[in-house]
């Protein structure tokens, strides 16, 4: 296993830092955070081929790894982008599986930009999927019941649900879905699909966590009490140093499952489940601890680091909490049904 990155992985990491510099700054994450959605961005990402580079060519896309895509999810992290990157990249994937007619019929007009596809992670109780991704700005969502893969319309069906993280995730009242597979299909691709969000989001959340101790050192280095530099008090230079140290293992373990994803498939789905839950602790202590060592400012609208520590807590919540991840994968390790 060689996680160094190639010339052409660099190429793509540094087209979308730049792109994310530009488009998800602080400013632009703060101006939307009542919807938690930036058209301009999610244009510019469309445009760039995001949804094209999640799925193979016979499907009409460029079939980018999974690796490759969790290289922008860091980016998307780090910048804390508001646009529903993740969650449309696995739902184009899973309609690709699915390969049926309307299911590849609903991945043309999702890679043609003229539908926006999101993916539930949880299947409906009493005819509502809770909590969808991306489901208050979707126009539909594909999800997994009874048995089956279902899509089923979001926009106008969609109650918006306040979160602490400004998503924009929502109920979504079920009318008449459309049937996409079924059987042991069906069941397969949905699985798949869970462990390349859980995998996605495990980077997203390593891009997070790092920027967010990046902000933390800066402050740090310039902010003085008793006259000297805070940074250099022990207890916030070795705090720093232990979220630094978990940040690379996180970065680490995240490239690794998704690296295995098409190298070690046999092994992905507890290394998904795995990546995910260490990435979620990770960010969330690293930016609870830079935002500590801000003090009382850390708090305060204008500073960045509170857009990162309530993301940190918000963005793995979709799924739920680590110890249900890292149940998923204990069921993995000893062959166990996977829900």
């Amino acid at each position: 296993m060689d996680l160094n990155l190639s010339e052409e992985q660099q190429q793509l990491v540094d087209t979308f830092a730049s792109l994310y510099a530009k488009e998800s700054t602080g400013e632009r994450v703060r101006a939307v955070e009542a919807t938690g959605f930036d058209p301009a961005l999610w244009e510019r990402l469309v445009e760039t081929g995001v949804l094209e580079m999640a799925v193979d060519e016979a499907s009409g896309g460029w079939g980018a790894t999974l690796l490759d895509l969790s290289l922008v999810a860091e980016q998307h992290g780090r910048h804390l982008g508001s646009a529903p990157l993740i969650e449309t990249q696995v739902a184009a994937r899973l309609l690709a599986r699915a390969a049926g007619g309307p299911a590849l019929a609903l991945l043309e007009r999702a890679l043609a930009g003229t539908e926006l596809v999101t993916f539930a992670l949880h299947q409906p109780s009493d005819g509502v999927l809770r909590l969808v991704p991306a489901g208050a700005v979707a126009d539909t969502v594909v999800f997994f019941d009874d048995g089956r893969l279902l899509s089923a319309e979001s926009r106008g069906a969609a109650t918006a649900v306040a979160n602490l993280g400004a998503l924009p995730v929502a109920d979504v009242a079920l009318g008449a879905p459309t049937e996409l597979a079924a059987g042991a299909l069906a069941a397969e691709s949905y699985q798949s699909a869970v462990d390349d969000w859980l995998a996605l989001m495990a980077g997203a959340l390593t891009g997070l966590a790092r920027r967010a101790v990046e902000i933390g050192v800066d402050y740090v280095k310039e902010r003085h009490a008793f006259g000297v530099l805070i940074g250099s008090f022990q207890a916030v230079a070795h705090g720093l140093a232990d979220a630094a140290t978990a940040v690379d293992g996180a970065e680490l373990l995240s490239r690794e499952a998704a690296w295995s994803a098409g190298e070690e498939a046999g092994r992905f789905r507890e290394l998904a489940a795995l990546a995910f839950g260490f990435s979620t602790d990770t960010a969330r202590s690293s930016s609870y601890a830079s935002l500590h060592y801000h003090g009382g400012y850390g708090f305060m609208m204008e500073y960045d680091i509170q857009l990162y520590y309530r993301r940190a807590k918000a963005w793995p919540a979709q799924f739920g909490e680590p110890a249900t991840a890292f149940a998923r994968a204990e069921g993995r390790r000893l062959g166990m049904e996977v829900r």
